[in-house]
């Protein structure tokens, strides 16, 4: 049923009445104390009225002049103004002239405000205030219950009926407040709920943009390292030794070549609409390390590469840890340490572990190593990140002698909960 649009209609009505109570608060006390005198205090002013119905019961109650019933009718009505914002003092208030109506044996109809002043204080008061005014109704309900039995009504009756007013005014004001409790915590659990998952949303985004940046580095910042060395022993041996230059020339087309179809891959796969060769074509692994190092001989290092252990038989993923690690190494080499240098590239697989140590004797005596502009480092941070994701470590610095050795250390036992250790 809540879905019947008679139930959307009110519920939109209802918001409505709720923002126009909280753009002009005052509304809907003055609405309030105006039904109230409407209902219960004009037929207090004319004699006679409501006495054409069944005679049953006839109250002895004395009839003030009409100064005074104003005077009483206001005392009762006008605290209702500001029943929500001072539910207390409000019910102090009508609670007093209440007491004082009945000790002069006074019955007024405007006397159900002292049951709206009692909803109001279950509703928006402090719940100890609420016990002390249960009390105070419970002991002003006694004289309303002797002052109209004179008129043939049991005492018993007239106090079950007061009691059963008064219970009924103090639960639907604590029902009503227990529901709007409720609403409040599930709105602010919904708020909650929201940030965390913008929360999640912009986590995700920059792991996928960190995960992005490390691929393009490993691959545009590897390929352009050989292009550039390539590039720079082509241009010197091309008035010299025009063959090598046009070698020199034919392998940067191949690493080129090489540097977009990777680089086309991971596009394809991050937009995941990449044609079906993309999409297909594994990742680099374990058995691409010759052809890495082949790359990296003809830019002019000289790579030794070895390898111990059952390697092809690892996961893929640290197969392609491996690979980017190594792939980094070289090019920090190849930057750092210029064409002219040794290499020497280990893999050993072990029973639980998988070493990788790359290890360079740096740049000749008397040469100083090519400067590149814009280094900034972040090819050991990824280093160190790929280790950690199987958690493994990594240490770099200078090697024996000369040069610079990196050596990290992959954990290959499986992890319980299914990922890497």
């Amino acid at each position: 049923m809540s879905g019947h649009p008679l139930f959307a209609r009110l519920a939109r009505i209802g918001q409505r009445l709720r923002q126009a109570d909280r753009d002009h608060p005052w509304a809907l006390d003055a609405a309030v104390v105006a039904g109230v005198v409407l209902l219960f205090c004009l037929p207090d002013l004319f004699p006679g009225y409501g006495d054409g119905g069944p005679r049953e019961h006839h109250f002895v109650l004395a009839r003030p002049s009409l100064p005074a019933m104003l005077a009483l009718q206001a005392g009762l009505v006008v605290p209702l103004l500001w029943r929500r914002r001072r539910p207390t003092a409000a019910f102090v208030a009508i609670m007093a002239v209440f007491v004082l109506q009945w000790s002069l044996n006074v019955g007024l109809r405007a006397d159900v405000a002292l049951l709206v002043a009692l909803y109001s204080l279950a509703l928006h008061g402090r719940l100890r205030h609420l016990a002390w005014s249960c009390a105070a109704v419970a002991g002003a309900v006694p004289l309303v219950a002797v002052a109209i039995s004179g008129g043939g009504l049991p005492v018993g009756d007239a106090l079950f009926f007061l009691f059963s007013a008064t219970t009924a005014a103090v639960a639907v004001g604590i029902a009503v407040r227990i529901r709007r409790a409720q609403l409040a915590g599930l709105r602010e659990r919904a708020a909650r709920l929201e940030i965390e998952r913008d929360q999640r949303s912009r986590l995700a985004t920059a792991t996928e943009r960190t995960r992005v940046a490390r691929e393009m580095h490993d691959i545009i910042g590897h390929n352009l390292s050989v292009i550039v060395t390539l590039a720079d022993g082509g241009a010197y041996a091309a008035q010299a030794a025009p063959e090598r230059g046009r070698e020199a020339l034919l392998l940067i087309g191949d690493t080129s070549r090489q540097a977009l179809g990777e680089l086309r891959r991971m596009l394809g796969v991050l937009r995941d609409q990449g044609d079906e060769a993309a999409e297909f074509t594994p990742q680099p692994g374990i058995a691409d390390l010759d052809g890495l190092c082949t790359r990296i001989r003809a830019a002019g290092p000289q790579v030794v590469y070895t390898a111990a252990g059952d390697l092809d038989r690892l996961d893929r993923g640290v197969q392609l840890m491996a690979y980017r690690i190594v792939q980094e190494s070289l090019t920090n080499t190849l930057k750092h340490a210029g064409p002219d240098t040794r290499a020497h590239v280990t893999l050993t697989a072990e029973a639980a572990r998988l070493r990788v140590r790359v290890q360079d004797s740096g740049p000749p005596p008397g040469v100083r190593p090519p400067v590149h502009p814009g280094g900034d480092g972040h090819g050991l941070a990824g280093i160190r990140e790929r280790a950690a994701l199987y958690g493994g470590t990594v240490t770099a610095g200078p090697g024996p002698g000369a040069g610079w050795t990196v050596e990290a250390v992959l954990d290959l036992t499986p992890d319980p909960t299914g990922g890497p250790t």
